[in-house]
C-alpha cells in the first residue's frame, strides 16, 4: 500500500473510532497531501459529509488549476454525490481501495475522462465488510437507502 491511500486508511480508522463510517480520503497536489477527511456524517449531523467531502472541505478554496492537477485517494469507490464533485473541480485521477463492498459511479468519473484505478486492497475491504455487517443501517442510510 503506497502512502497516499495509507493515509486514507487511516483517515477510514478515525471516522471509524469516532463512532463514524470508515471511509477515508486524502486529495494529492504535486506530491503533497492538501487535504484529508474521513465520513462523518454521524459526528456532524451531516447530509453530505462523505470522506472525499470532508477531503475537499479541508483541502480549502483552491483554483481549479490546482484540482485539475490533483490526485484523490478513497478507501471505497465514490458515491454519485462524491463523484459529482470530481467531475466538478475536475480532479483528473482517483485510485479507490475496494470496490468489493460497494461500487460507486466509477463508469460515469471514466465516460468524463477520469483516471481510475481500483486497488482492491485487503485493509480497505475488511474494515468496509466488518462495518456493515455490525451496522447494516447506518451503512444503508449513508447510501440513502
Amino acid at each position: 500500500m503506497d502512502d497516499f491511500m495509507k493515509a486514507a486508511l487511516d483517515e477510514a480508522h478515525k471516522g471509524l473510532n469516532e463512532g463514524g463510517i470508515p471511509i477515508g480520503s486524502v486529495i494529492v497536489y504535486k506530491g503533497k497531501i492538501i487535504g484529508r477527511g474521513h465520513n462523518r456524517r454521524v459526528q456532524k449531523k451531516s447530509a453530505i459529509l462523505h470522506g472525499e467531502m470532508d477531503a475537499l472541505e479541508n483541502a480549502g478554496r483552491l483554483s481549479a488549476k490546482v484540482y485539475r492537477e490533483c490526485v484523490l485517494y478513497t478507501t471505497l469507490s465514490p458515491c454519485p454525490m462524491c463523484s459529482g464533485a470530481i467531475i466538478l473541480y475536475g480532479i483528473p485521477e482517483v485510485v479507490i481501495g475496494e470496490n468489493v463492498n460497494f461500487m460507486g459511479e466509477e463508469e460515469l468519473l471514466k465516460s468524463r475522462g477520469v483516471k481510475i484505478t481500483v486497488l482492491q486492497d485487503s485493509e480497505c475491504i475488511s474494515i468496509m465488510s466488518n462495518f456493515i455487517k455490525e451496522k447494516p443501517e447506518l451503512w444503508n442510510e449513508d447510501i440513502g437507502e
